[in-house]
């Protein structure tokens, strides 16, 4: 550098300037850093993956079980540290083996992952430890993704308050610690709102990934049904169950996407998302420029509810539809199938018969080893908590139960109008709210279960959730965008541009920055 150069700049950061800003780097916050910074930081050398997952630890014992005690995680993995200096050493020799590799993730502690308990937050599963990786901790290890922990969620089996498990006891909402997180996933928003990790991954029968992405003010995606397997996962219903990401960022759902969708022959209802899985993956669709323009964007109407007590979150809402027309979309209001989805919707859920089979099927693919063959006898084992799935345990065979068939059927019925209506006005998606309830305190209990849209679970289609804003409590509302199946690209191209105008997310102020959370490249 020429003499001159160098008194100028050092001139100038006497006067206070950033030497990263000079020089041409970039810095972030941890809280904001999406994978594509890190993986800048690691290619640029001012960081590895074992620097990240000791930020990481290092929150989770700053603020998970001490500060406010979110009490997201039910298990940390003690070699997390080993396991990432071993990948920054397999980075440095070979290179890494995708845009995962070396970035921590979380998962809800019912997706088996080897070496790790999984228990579905039930005291009677505490110490079941399943004798393989389930598709979606295999495929994460694979591609060079750390399963850091498993996280807290309410109680897949026995009796526990909302946000809350027998085993873990009662998870948090970082943003206001007096109220629920969102459920069943609940460890899962928690922990990335906090900040425990990069990605989370829920699971959702009817709205549990969606619900605490929701109201940990995040980005989740529960995925076509078919797109991503669930061999290895504790499920409520065999047809309608899905796990999905949950994020701080668009950009990190889709490099996460990338590395779980597809074929599972353990898991055939995976057999529909061949040939609909995008050749060079879901990054390239993320557009926080252009990803709006031209877009249609259809305002299903039918999915708002009336009423004093909707009217700041439903607010909310209809700020969000103003800024995709601001951002370029066209949006055609309102969009209406002429059915009553609301109450239909109610009527397609079939977990209550499917319960039985789904637990049967979860628990028979754990080994010789398995603490309980079938759900009849983990409940004979545990009658003081499980007494009341007797009734599911006893549901009979379903080949001819006219209840079930009935709600079959139902879903077919909404699964066809929204595609006719997307069809009819040429729509890239729909927008509604999520639900125009936010979150209930902990003292009550779950009792706004009438404001969330389960559209999507019960149909199979892709809904994308993105953050809409707070309400006056400080809790976050979510608008949704629900596709045609497998139109995933599309909808992370669309949230994509939504996030780049609305600049919705935030830190809970429960769990700020701990020195040295800044990722420069």
């Amino acid at each position: 550098m020429h003499l001159n150069s160098f008194t100028a700049i050092l001139i100038l950061f006497l006067q206070g300037y950033s030497a990263n800003t000079l020089l041409g780097s970039n810095s972030v916050d941890l809280a904001d850093a999406t994978i594509e910074d890190i993986n800048k930081a690691f290619d640029a050398g001012t960081l590895n993956s074992e620097q990240l997952v000791q930020m990481y630890l290092s929150r989770i014992e700053a603020y998970d079980q001490s500060g406010p005690a979110i009490n997201a995680m039910i298990f940390v993995e003690p070699n997390a540290l080993e396991i990432a200096r071993n990948l920054d050493k397999e980075r440095s020799e070979s290179g890494p083996r995708s845009k995962i590799h070396g970035i921590p993730f979380i998962l809800k502690d019912l997706f088996d992952s080897f070496g790790q308990p999984t228990t579905a937050g039930f005291i009677g599963l505490k110490g079941s430890m399943p004798w393989r990786d389930g598709w979606v901790a295999k495929k994460l290890k694979e591609n060079g993704g750390i399963i850091l922990g498993k996280t807290n969620m309410n109680d897949w089996f026995a009796e526990a308050p909302w946000g809350a498990s027998t085993l873990g006891g009662q998870t948090l909402n970082p943003y206001a610690l007096e109220y629920v997180p969102g459920g069943s996933s609940s460890g899962s928003g928690a922990g990335i709102a906090a900040v425990f990790a990069q990605v989370s991954f829920g699971s959702e029968t009817g709205v549990s990934i969606r619900n605490p992405t929701s109201e940990a003010n995040l980005i989740g995606l529960a995925p076509t049904l078919g797109l991503v397997s669930r061999t290895g996962m504790t499920m409520n219903a065999l047809t309608h169950e899905r796990g999905g990401p949950m994020c701080r960022s668009v950009y990190d759902l889709a490099a996460t996407l990338e590395a779980v969708a597809g074929f599972d022959p353990e898991d055939l209802v995976t057999m529909a998302s061949r040939g609909k899985i995008p050749e060079g993956g879901y990054t390239q669709y993320v557009d926080p420029d252009t990803g709006l323009v031209g877009a249609r964007v259809g305002v299903l109407r039918e999915m708002f509810r009336p009423g004093e007590v909707h009217e700041e979150a439903t607010s909310l809402i209809e700020n969000a539809i103003d800024q995709l027309k601001q951002a370029g979309a066209t949006v055609i209001d309102p969009i209406s199938t002429g059915l009553p989805l609301l109450s239909l919707a109610t009527n397609t859920r079939v977990s209550a018969w499917e319960k039985k089979a789904a637990t049967d099927y979860y628990l028979s693919g754990l080994g010789p080893d398995a603490m309980y063959k079938n759900m009849t006898e983990m409940i004979e084992e545990n009658p003081e908590h499980l007494e009341r799935l007797r009734e599911r345990d006893n549901i009979g065979v379903l080949d001819f139960n006219e209840s079930y068939i009935s709600r079959l059927k139902n879903r077919e019925m909404l699964g066809d109008a929204l595609i006719r209506v997307m069809d009819e006005f040429q729509l890239d998606a729909l927008v509604h709210p999520f639900k125009t309830l936010p979150a209930t305190k902990i003292v009550d209990g779950w009792s706004n279960s009438e404001g969330d849209n389960a559209l999507s679970s019960q149909t199979g289609f892709p809904g994308l959730l993105v953050p809409a804003g707070f309400t006056n409590k400080n809790l976050p509302i979510a608008l949704e965008f629900l596709g045609r199946p497998f139109s995933e690209p599309t909808l992370i191209k669309l949230a994509s541009g939504y996030e780049a105008v609305s600049k919705n997310r935030k830190l809970p102020e429960t769990t700020p920055p701990l020195n040295g959370e800044v990722i420069t490249y």
